[in-house]
């Protein structure tokens, strides 16, 4: 079903919804997996966001969301600058992503506090973004709704346990992603809730002695 969103684009600041509304919430997305915004962050353009990215402010768009900016934030505009002041050093590699989905691709290695994360994502037009890996991890997150993405040991009753804490918070999963490199390793859960979760919910799951590490990803376009 394509949506009025989908037909006139997103607020945002522009020139294209692709190149920055998308951009910016691509950057949001890897702010999320590592807690905040990173000291350091190296961004590798595949395909269109390479060859004509500069020109359309593809890369004022990914750092202006790593530094926590949304898609109608003026600031975008001296998102470079603003960085520099801010001291997150960053850079940008042109390269060539095998078997990339999508010409507006983006995969993005962030570090805060010795915490790493690295993410490979697209942008698909009118703003609407497709993340497809996580460290290494098949996923699918749109940004579209509140999600938590965790990595936890592959042991039996731990999907009940999850969801019973969010449960327990009235928080109601709209959509349940597991996937493993291999049997009894680690599983990756990605989890779409209605309801955003709130902090104490994600400690209790930090608190699971299984439970590797997780994040709350903000819901950063959709209505």
């Amino acid at each position: 079903m394509v949506s009025l969103l989908d037909i006139i684009g997103p607020v945002m600041v522009g020139p294209s919804s692709s190149h920055t509304a998308g951009a910016c919430r691509l950057g949001l997305l890897a702010r999320g997996l590592i807690g905040g915004t990173p000291q350091s962050g190296v961004l590798q353009l595949h395909g269109s966001f390479a060859r004509t990215g500069e020109g359309h402010g593809t890369d004022k768009a990914l750092v202006g969301g790593l530094l926590g900016f949304r898609p109608d934030d003026e600031r975008l505009r001296e998102a470079l600058q603003i960085a520099e002041r801010e001291g997150l050093d960053y850079r940008f590699e042109k390269v060539t992503i095998a078997d990339a989905a999508h010409p507006n691709t983006v995969r993005i290695s962030v570090e805060l506090n010795g915490n790493k994360a690295t993410m490979l994502g697209s942008s698909l037009g009118a703003g609407r973004i497709l993340v497809q890996e996580i460290d290494g991890y098949s996923v699918e997150v749109t940004g579209n709704l509140h999600t938590i993405v965790l990595v936890a040991e592959d042991r039996k009753g731990s999907i009940a346990r999850i969801t019973g804490i969010l449960a327990e918070h009235d928080i109601n999963i709209a959509t349940l992603r597991l996937s493993r490199k291999e049997r009894g390793g680690d599983a990756f859960m990605v989890i779409e809730c209605d309801e955003e979760p709130d902090k104490k919910a994600g400690e209790e799951l930090k608190a699971l002695d299984w439970v590797r590490w997780t994040r709350r990803l903000p819901k950063v376009s959709g209505g």
